[in-house]
């Protein structure tokens, strides 16, 4: 700071005569400006450097289902991988909007990395800060690949439900898990067949082993996404069972985002259970979580494929239309003709 009652002069003629410190201190002045010239000139050229990537990256905004969605590119892709992703992520997004009768959050930013290669991969969620989805994207990548692709949808579920507490992360991955090929079957994107054998052989994975402590205790990946996914079926079903087939684990889950409950707010996870159970007419959701929160509650998964009405023969299922919760399955895939 230049203090106009004590001006300084640098030149040689006017440090004859002043004390020694007085010279060392005009030293380590200069010294100062010169160091912080040399580093205004660091950053400038490091800004100049990045100016090109930052330039490179595109946002382009969509709206679906109510919502803003800004996508950033890292880099300006080939007109037809740009046109396919942003196809592929209307499309997730429309069949999570048509799950949920609305996108989860009014604006989501959804950075697409792009980088060797082809298909999709690392996706990751976040709710601090506002909603912000991340996910790689290779160059190589074509309609195809998306067609096929699960991830986006499954990102996007996490957007409907509030952020609770480390030991109850399996309630976020497990409803993503669960509810992507549901809802992706109910857009079409899939047949009720390939949704149906998705869980019959992810399920299995989640099932308790030796020494499980419960899915608030035992934090292994099959717990935490399939254990998840059995909590999210079996709640399901006995909604379902209570209400005479009229409502559903969808609404709950809808009543949670109404309230709030969103990727963004941080919740207990008692008041979700609340409110999901509030909308539903039933505590299915406070009863399973009192007995699978602390305690392994092995669901006998064959017997339930049987009761809903599937058969298993290698990688196909089909299905037994005179199963007795026949009824049951079908409602939870059924197409959703106009949304």
């Amino acid at each position: 700071m230049h203090n106009p009652g004590h001006a300084f002069d640098a030149s040689p003629l006017s440090m004859q005569g002043r004390g020694l410190d007085e010279v060392r201190l005009g030293a380590a002045m200069m010294d100062v400006a010169q160091g912080m010239i040399i580093f205004r000139t660091i950053i400038a050229l490091a800004l100049l450097a990045c100016a090109p990537l930052l330039c490179a990256q595109e946002r382009v905004p969509i709206n679906v289902g109510g919502a803003k969605l800004d996508i950033i590119f890292s880099e300006t892709p080939r007109e037809p991988l740009r046109r396919a992703v942003l196809d592929w992520i209307a499309v997730s997004a429309r069949a999570v909007a048509a799950y949920h009768e609305g996108f989860p959050v009014p604006r989501v930013e959804i950075r697409v990395r792009l980088g060797d290669g082809r298909g999709v991969s690392k996706g990751v969620t976040y709710g601090w800060n506002g909603a912000l989805i991340t996910i790689s994207v290779g160059r190589g990548s074509t309609a195809e690949d998306f067609a096929s692709d699960w991830l986006m949808p499954h990102e996007m579920l996490h957007l409907g439900f509030p952020s609770v507490a480390e030991r109850h992360h399996w309630i976020e991955e497990g409803i993503s898990t669960y509810v992507e090929p549901i809802a992706r079957a109910r857009a079409g994107l899939i047949t009720a067949e390939e949704a149906w054998g998705d869980l019959v052989r992810g399920m299995p994975q989640g099932l308790p082993h030796a020494g499980d402590r419960g899915l608030d205790v035992t934090h292994t990946w099959g717990r935490t996404y399939w254990g998840g996914a059995i909590f999210c079926l079996l709640a399901d079903v006995e909604i379902r069972k209570r209400t005479g087939n009229r409502l559903g684990f969808e609404h709950a889950l809808r009543a949670i985002v109404r309230a709030g409950g969103t990727i963004t707010a941080d919740w207990k996870i008692e008041r979700a259970i609340e409110i999901g159970d509030r909308a539903t007419g039933v505590p299915v959701l406070r009863e399973l979580y009192e007995k699978m929160r602390a305690a392994p509650a092995p669901a006998d998964l064959d017997a339930l494929w049987k009761q809903l009405g599937m058969e298993r023969r290698g990688r196909q299922i089909s299905f037994n239309d005179a199963a007795p919760l026949a009824h049951i399955r079908a409602a939870i895939t059924a197409r959703i003709t106009s949304h």
